[in-house]
C-alpha cells in the first residue's frame, strides 16, 4: 500500500546524518527552478502571494538552485519539511525498520521535485503546486508535472506491490495525481471535529491528522485498506455512518486546549 502527503511551506534545515537519495523527478526540478529564476522579483511576489522579504529568499534559493547539489545544500524531504502534517508524521521518533518501509511505502507530492521518497535529497524551495508558471507544458504546474507524477507514482506502486493509496495529501496537490492513469484504488480519509453541533473538518487539525494517519501506515505496515478504520491516534475514530468506501470519516470530540 503506497500513502501520499503534501510538502510544507515551513522549511528545517537541521543536519542530520541520513543517507539521501536522489529524486526521480530531478530533471523536472532543474527545468521549473531555471524558469523560476528568470522571474523578476515582483512576478515571484505575485506568483505566489509572497511578502517582499519571502519572494527575496525564494528568488535567491531559485538562483542558488545547482543542476548537481553538494551534500551539504540538500537535506531528506520527510525532515526537511516542517508544517502542521509533519508534526502529525513526527518522522524524528520513527524507527529505522520504520524509515526503511516508508522509503517504498511513502511519497510526497511537490510542486518542484513532482513526487519524492522520503529521502529523498531536496534543496531549499517554496513553490505550491496550484502556482500559475508557465511551462513550454502548459499554464501551470499541474500541466508540466501531471504525466511524470503518473509515471512515478505507477513505479513506486509497481516496486512496492500496491493495489491502494491512501490519499493523505490536500486537494491543491493531490489535485496533480491523475486518478484514472494510476489504475489502482485511491482511499481518501478525512478528519472532523465535532463541538457537538455536529461535526466539521479543521483545517489544522486535519492536516495534522494526515501525517498522523500516513505515519499509522508505515508503523503499522498496513496492507489492508480497511486496517485504517482502526486509526485512532489523538482520540479519532472511524465513523461508518459519515464514511462510504472511498472516504472513510475520522471524527473525535473537539480538543479544547
Amino acid at each position: 500500500m503506497l500513502v501520499v502527503i503534501s510538502p510544507a511551506k515551513r522549511l528545517d534545515w537541521t543536519e542530520r546524518d541520513v543517507a539521501t537519495t536522489a529524486p526521480a523527478m530531478q530533471d523536472d526540478a532543474i527545468r521549473l527552478a531555471k524558469t523560476a529564476r528568470n522571474l523578476t522579483l515582483g512576478k515571484l511576489k505575485s506568483l505566489m502571494d509572497l511578502s517582499d522579504d519571502l519572494a527575496r529568499l525564494n528568488r535567491h534559493r531559485f538562483q542558488a538552485f545547482a543542476d548537481a547539489p553538494e551534500t551539504d545544500v540538500t537535506r531528506p524531504a520527510m525532515y526537511a519539511f516542517a508544517g502542521d502534517t509533519y508534526q502529525g508524521l513526527d518522522a524524528e521518533t520513527l524507527d529505522e525498520g520504520a524509515v526503511t518501509y516508508a522509503q517504498d511505502h511513502l511519497r510526497i507530492l511537490s510542486g518542484l521535485y513532482g513526487l519524492l521518497r522520503p529521502l529523498d535529497a531536496i534543496q531549499p524551495y517554496r513553490l505550491e503546486m496550484g502556482s500559475r508558471l508557465k511551462t513550454r507544458r502548459g499554464q501551470s504546474l499541474y500541466d508540466f508535472l501531471r504525466t511524470d507524477i503518473a509515471m512515478s507514482m505507477i513505479t513506486a506502486a509497481v516496486g512496492s506491490d500496491s493495489d491502494t493509496l491512501i490519499n493523505c495529501a490536500s486537494q491543491e496537490y493531490f489535485g496533480a495525481v491523475p486518478e484514472k492513469a494510476l489504475k489502482i484504488n485511491v482511499i481518501t480519509p478525512a478528519f472532523m471535529e465535532d463541538k457537538g453541533a455536529g461535526p466539521k473538518i479543521v483545517s489544522f487539525f486535519a492536516k495534522r491528522a494526515r501525517g498522523a494517519m500516513a505515519r499509522y501506515v508505515i508503523e503499522n505496515r498496513i496492507t489492508d485498506a480497511d486496517a485504517i478504520r482502526d486509526f485512532d491516534t489523538d482520540g479519532y475514530r472511524f465513523s461508518p455512518e459519515h464514511s462510504s468506501p472511498e472516504k472513510p470519516v475520522f471524527i473525535r470530540p473537539y480538543p479544547e486546549s
